[in-house]
């Protein structure tokens, strides 16, 4: 395994997909229309081109710990980090119209939010031993503050997000079927939040506010290979299969073309 199975695999796409890939980065460079910037997690069993069966050029896609979107009062000049730059790479330059924001259950970066959400501040020198945990803490407070709304309801309640811009809101019940762990109540949650954080960058304002840009929401369950579409005219994740899909499609296409 290891290096040994990476090396292994590039000659397996050397005889197998170089060829076709080969032209179809020829036609990209010749006539480039991504559809999409994806933001999504690191996880290793996150293989976002797979289930959404997308191609070369298709997506912008950004991953980190957590799917997170750093919140524009975090990242002054002195700390720029690569979700903002991304955003203006993808819908200022490239005129991207579409941003999704992809969590999943089992997140391993969630789960850690989880465990730490009410700790208290003592914690700092054990933060600057942890880039992770450091990562988790400054960006993913927000979501963590959400969760605590949701807890105090006994995960009755439904939350209220910032959409587009600040006047307008969208209202979500997070797992209302109570299908899904503290820790993927707390994943969908923090899915929905990182909404909030990319209309809170100027440079995005104006797409958003005129319908040039369009946030969306997914998760991903890994155990069952189920993919949620958050429909803001049910307020909460839905199930993107056979019996949903014509009720899904009429929502985007209403409201997101």
């Amino acid at each position: 395994m290891g290096m040994y199975r990476i090396l292994q695999g590039v000659m397996k796409y050397r005889q197998t997909h170089r060829e076709v890939m080969v032209r179809q980065f020829e036609v990209v460079r010749d006539d480039p229309h991504p559809k999409a910037v994806f933001f999504t997690c690191m996880d290793s069993r996150m293989l976002p081109t797979r289930f959404t069966e997308t191609n070369v050029g298709d997506m912008f896609i950004v991953r980190n710990a957590g799917n997170l979107v750093p919140h524009a009062n975090l990242c002054g000049h002195e700390e720029i980090t690569t979700e903002p730059a991304a955003l203006e790479l993808g819908c200022v330059i490239n005129g991207i119209k579409h941003v999704i924001v992809c969590g999943h259950s089992d997140c391993k970066a969630m789960n850690m939010l989880h465990m730490m959400r009410n700790s208290d501040r003592t914690l700092q020198e054990m933060l600057k031993l942890s880039p992770l945990k450091a990562w988790l803490m400054r960006h993913g407070h927000s979501s963590a503050g959400k969760f605590a709304q949701l807890e105090l309801s006994n995960f009755q309640a439904p939350l209220v997000f910032q959409a587009e811009t600040p006047m307008r809101r969208f209202i979500a019940y997070i797992d209302p079927d109570n299908k899904f762990s503290e820790e993927d109540k707390l994943s969908q949650v923090n899915t929905l939040q990182q909404l909030q954080n990319i209309a809170s960058y100027n440079f995005m304002r104006d797409g958003l506010t005129r319908g040039r840009v369009y946030i969306h929401a997914l998760w991903f369950d890994i155990y069952t290979g189920d993919i949620y579409y958050f429909s803001r005219q049910q307020k909460m994740f839905v199930d993107v299969n056979e019996n949903n899909m014509e009720k899904l499609e009429e929502e985007v296409l209403k409201y997101y073309t």
